[in-house]
């Protein structure tokens, strides 16, 4: 799935964070958040649903996969290619360059435990 742009990202979220969304109010959030005319929400929009993102229907806007769904595919995907696969190696070059708290590594620690076959 291809990666979206900062403004994408922005308006995706909108969309995420109030739907069900009327068409309407999209465009309105959208006007005042981003200062975009209707044009350009329209023209994102359609953008989004033509890959599987959102849906446009009887002039309601939803998801079709979820903010959470979205990232951890790009995240599989930015591994996959970036990284050979390798979540490890990943995290070994995240920790080249920033070191993690404590409380981060705790965090951390609880999440591999639950993702444990």
């Amino acid at each position: 799935m291809p990666a979206m742009g900062v403004l994408e990202s922005r308006f995706a979220n909108i969309i995420w964070s109030h739907e069900p969304l009327a068409s309407r109010d999209l465009i309105r959030m959208a006007e005042e958040e981003l200062s975009w005319k209707s044009t350009t929400s329209y023209t994102v929009l359609k953008r989004l649903c033509k890959r599987g993102i959102f849906q446009l229907q009887d002039k309601v806007v939803t998801s079709l996969i979820s903010r959470e769904e979205f990232y951890g595919m790009r995240s599989e995907e930015f591994i996959e290619e970036t990284f050979d696969g390798s979540l490890p190696a990943f995290i070994a070059a995240f920790g080249t360059r920033k070191k993690l708290s404590d409380e981060e590594v705790d965090e951390l620690k609880k999440l591999i435990d639950g993702m444990r076959r």
